[in-house]
């Protein structure tokens, strides 16, 4: 008998009761542990606070005097609240977060202990950057690297240390994380999209870019998970057969949360709210074990940071209530894995959602030249978006049960669809009083109307919108959302530069009101817009077909899709932005090939060693029982035993049988590995790894699923899905 896998299901079984948590009141612990707008201003004299607040507004540079001032009333605040360390904490292009502590603690001159933290240590750290990923921007031997404060995201408090948000740059400045391009698109649309505002509300100052994110994820008891290395080691089951009950009845779906999970939700929801992350929603989702969490809507860049600080924050909560959270976009074979949908929008310093309509029509006006050009902008740079979403771990996900497919298409729906149609209609040059009373009052003035009831929602689509957002849904839960809302936000820009530009040039002529310019432009963009409008089913071989037929580019592997970040239009795109250098989008590319081969190859290993060292064994182990029965049999009935021992026999042929193909499989995985280990260019070994690889992975897999349905479960020794998913 397996020693793990049993030891964790006995004391499933005595000892691990629900724990349980008490909830506290939101309105008394929101954000305590922040360092925000409320904290600066009981911190600061009125003149330092507004000049904070420009320097956070326009993005300008922070003074040195200035700096001190905060960084005295940053350091007061934390030590009044236990710290001892502070850190600037910033989002490398590992997937993870990052942070060097130092402590407060300092000697003077004349060695006496004295505490120390200034303007100069707020603004700028330099951690040892030689071992994160560059992607070739810089030598291993060159570890210096810089980390530089971001005053738009607010300092906070996790566990004993002051955590300074910062970006994370090279010794030449070149970005080395996720942060440096995310800020540098919400600068480009906010100019973009204020410039476009402007039409609409000459008072419109600042565009932000909103973000809403949903977090799904799988719990399963961390003891079971101890007797999985693939859990352990990658963050998936590479083998495992599926369990006789998953998902088919959908009674996990917004059912009744297990008061384990509710007690280890209910501290998370706390230590989040400390820590400023405002979750607001909770659920079981459709598979077993799997669940959702997702916060209120905030500004882009705090709503990035707060994702990954959680991503943190659920480990070591799951930890404390003896879980194991499971982040993988497809950690189980045949039930839905997990995504995170990135809900996307702009919003004006006066508070108007731009994708929202409103109660007049020129409020409509604006919402439908938001609307059309966010289509516009994913339809020229559909491959770039793909690209900015695709991985080893969410290859496994797109186009497999909830998950959309991996080919780029917008969503609508019936009602906005023919919104467009009648907009369409509008003829060319100046509109005649009939047809723009017409346009303005049945068409753009009911549109709030339609959007009330247009509440279906395309699943399969992995670009929608839903009411007042876009909602990007083939996004995977492991991934930083910077990355794909760095993306949306530089493409959004450049289209609405591209439409400012056009509009002002009819707006040349005299006669053309704005209005006309306006719906002049939109129809034009309505016609190109409708290669990617799609509202039927994503999952459909006839869609496909005719995705091709489009010209939206088709399905292909992880390795080819992220090659778009380096394509002429994806260079002229961020260089003419500058969110991208030419050097660091050639960066990105090898860090995600190489990201994606070193994942494949922990895998491989991981799949050959529990495939060998732990099934093989444990079947031998098995089939010499068999022979021993057969044995026994033979001695009992002599030479008719065979008519006793046939299904001993038969099973014992059956185990021979998946021994010899786990082992052939094991084998010529290790050659192909060795094969393309050789290989020196980063796109040709991670194309080797998907093509000649990644598909022993199935085979081998199936042979060990086999096997665990004929070998005792007794000596069985990894915990089954039915174990892993149903234990809580």
């Amino acid at each position: 008998m397996n020693s793990l896998r049993f030891e964790a299901l006995n004391s499933l079984a005595k000892n691990n009761r629900p724990s349980t948590f008490q909830e506290y009141s939101s309105e008394n612990h929101y954000a305590q542990n922040v360092f925000n707008d409320m904290a600066l201003q009981k911190s600061l004299n009125k003149e330092a606070y507004d000049e904070i607040s420009k320097v956070i507004f326009k993005g300008s540079k922070i003074s040195k005097s200035l700096a001190d001032q905060i960084a005295a009333a940053m350091k007061s605040w934390a030590r009044s609240k236990g710290t001892t360390h502070y850190t600037h904490w910033f989002q490398p292009l590992t997937g993870a977060t990052a942070e060097k502590h130092e402590s407060f603690f300092d000697l003077s001159s004349d060695y006496l202990a004295i505490e120390r933290f200034d303007g100069s240590q707020l603004v700028q750290q330099d951690p040892d950057a030689s071992s994160f990923p560059s992607g070739g921007i810089r030598n291993t031997f060159e570890a210096r690297g810089y980390t530089a404060w971001d005053p738009t995201s607010p300092a906070f408090i996790y566990g004993k240390t002051l955590c300074i948000p910062t970006i994370f740059v090279s010794y030449t400045g070149d970005a080395l994380d996720y942060k440096t391009p995310l800020l540098r698109s919400l600068s480009e649309l906010d100019k973009a999209a204020t410039d476009i505002a402007k039409y609409f509300d000459k008072n419109t100052q600042k565009v932000y870019a909103t973000l809403g994110w949903e977090q799904e994820y799988f719990l399963v008891d961390r003891s079971l998970a101890a007797s999985r290395p693939d859990l352990n080691l990658t963050g998936r089951s590479l083998m495992g057969h599926e369990s006789s009950k998953g998902q088919q009845l959908n009674d996990h779906y917004f059912g009744s949360i297990p008061r384990r999970v509710l007690a280890f939700m209910q501290e998370l929801e706390h230590q989040s709210l400390l820590l400023g992350i405002p979750l607001k929603t909770r659920h079981n989702e459709v598979a077993p074990g799997q669940f959702e969490l997702a916060p209120i809507f905030e500004e882009a860049n705090l709503s990035v940071d707060h994702n990954a600080l959680l991503l943190d924050v659920i480990n070591k909560i799951a930890e404390k209530h003896n879980f194991m959270v499971l982040l993988h976009e497809k950690p189980f074979k045949g039930i839905n894995g997990s995504g995170k949908h990135n809900n996307w929008s702009l919003k004006t310093n006066t508070g108007i959602n731009l994708l929202s309509p409103g109660k007049t029509p020129m409020n409509n006006l604006q919402f439908l030249t938001f609307f059309i050009n966010t289509i516009a902008a994913v339809l020229n740079h559909e491959s770039l978006l793909r690209a900015s979403i695709v991985s080893a771990s969410n290859e496994l996900r797109l186009g497999t049960d909830e998950a959309p497919l991996p080919i780029i298409s917008v969503f609508i729906g019936e009602q906005l669809t023919e919104v467009l149609n009648n907009l369409e209609q509008v003829s060319e040059g100046k509109l005649s009083p009939k047809e723009k009373t017409d346009l303005k009052l049945n068409v753009i003035g009911k549109i709030p109307e339609i959007l009330l009831d247009n509440t279906d929602q395309n699943r399969t689509s992995p670009f929608a919108f839903t009411g007042n957002k876009f909602e990007f849904r083939a996004v995977g839960s492991k991934t930083n959302c910077a990355k794909p809302i760095t993306v949306l936000n530089s493409i959004v820009a450049e289209q609405l530069i591209i439409f400012k530009g056009k509009v002002d040039g009819r707006l040349e002529n005299p006669k053309m009101k704005k209005d006309d310019a306006i719906f002049n432009e939109l129809r034009d963009s309505i016609k190109h817009i409708r290669t990617i409008l799609f509202e039927g089913d994503g999952y459909s071989e006839a869609w496909i077909k005719s995705a091709k037929k489009r010209g939206l580019s088709p399905m292909t592997s992880t390795p080819e899709a992220i090659k778009a970040y380096v394509s002429p239009k994806s260079i002229t795109l961020f260089k003419t932005l500058k969110v991208f250098t030419e050097r660091e989008l050639e960066s990105r590319v090898q860090v995600d090939l190489q990201q994606y081969t070193h994942t494949l190859q922990i895998e491989g290993r991981t799949l050959g060693d529990i495939a060998r060292n732990h099934i093989i064994p444990t079947a031998i182990q098995y089939q010499n029982t068999l022979i021993d029965n057969v044995k026994g049999l033979k001695e009992i009935y002599g030479k008719g035993f065979e008519v006793h021992a046939k299904e001993q026999m038969l099973l014992i042929e059956r185990i021979s049988g998946h021994i010899s193909q786990i082992n052939s499989g094991v084998n010529a995985m290790i050659s192909e590995r060795k094969n393309a280990n050789l290989l020196e260019d980063d796109y040709l070994k991670a194309t080797t790894y998907y093509v000649q690889v990644k598909p022993y992975f199935d085979t081998i897999r199936y042979h060990c699923d086999k096997l665990e349905l004929l070998v005792d479960n007794s000596i069985w020794p990894l915990a089954k899905y039915r174990e892993l998913l149903f234990s809580r």
